[in-house]
């Protein structure tokens, strides 16, 4: 068997979503298990965990009408505001996910990164769809369900 060694086909977007809580009520939702209650079509199919929510070494895997992927959590610093994961979606993408969380005044600033690098051929189309656009439509629309949920312990009514 030959390696292949290829340049990566990659983007990586961030965004500053602006959330109307403390850090301390935001880290917590920012979890497999916990995402469920603020997200409408958030359906892990497994999460493995001694906790029963977010830690180091988490793993869960999610599923869409044509990939299956699994996330673990590299790093979760509950004190720092900071988590780190990989999701890896085999013959399409690999992508790292941080967020860190700072206060600013009443409310707390999440600075997103998605970086996604592709596997193959289908990963090549998804990458170049991966747009600045498109990243900020994902990124406000997290942030607006998030927010809602936030200030009303509900989830927002999806259209």
């Amino acid at each position: 068997m030959n390696m292949r060694i290829q340049s990566p086909v990659r983007a990586s977007h961030s965004y500053i979503q602006r959330l109307f809580a403390g850090p301390g009520a935001v880290f917590p939702l920012l979890c497999p298990v916990r995402e469920a209650e603020w997200i409408a079509d958030w359906h892990p199919e497994l999460v493995v965990s001694a906790t029963g929510v977010a830690e180091p070494d988490c793993v869960f895997v999610t599923s869409d009408d044509r990939h299956r992927a699994v996330w673990y959590i590299t790093r979760y610093e509950p004190e720092n505001g900071y988590v780190e994961m990989l999701k890896i979606t085999p013959g399409v993408t690999a992508a790292r996910i941080t967020i860190q969380l700072a206060p600013v005044g009443n409310y707390t600033e999440a600075s997103v990164t998605y970086t996604h690098t592709s596997l193959g051929p289908e990963g090549d189309a998804f990458v170049a769809s991966f747009t600045e656009d498109h990243y900020e439509r994902f990124m406000k629309a997290w942030e607006s369900r998030l927010n809602h949920y936030l200030q009303t312990g509900a989830m927002l009514a999806e259209n």
